[in-house]
């Protein structure tokens, strides 16, 4: 059971890699750095977007409604983070607790 919980934990962190990716990207294309005509680009941005998009659209939602509009910035991808981070941190060492 030790292992499983630390194989979620590798992958929550691989998922916060991919979070991280998301957001460099949307910055590059943002500033036209990239451009998204470029098939590799427009691939990559959408294979992040699948993964990515089915856990921050609900975020998204409950941050336009309890925080005033920012104007553009997209916040959300910290509140995965912070939720992936305590996630990690808190909740499976202590299920880990429970378990051992």
């Amino acid at each position: 059971m030790l292992e499983l919980l630390q194989f979620i934990s590798y992958l929550i962190t691989l998922y916060t890699y991919v979070v991280i990716a998301s957001v460099i990207m949307s910055w590059l294309i943002g500033f036209n750095v990239i451009n998204l005509y470029n098939p590799v680009v427009r691939t990559i941005w959408e294979a992040l977007g699948a993964v990515t998009e089915p856990l921050l659209r609900p975020i998204r939602g409950f941050v336009n409604r309890v925080l005033p509009d920012l104007r553009g910035i997209d916040i959300s991808p910290i509140f995965l983070l912070l939720g992936c981070m305590f996630v990690q941190s808190v909740i499976i060492p202590n299920i880990a607790k429970l378990v051992a």
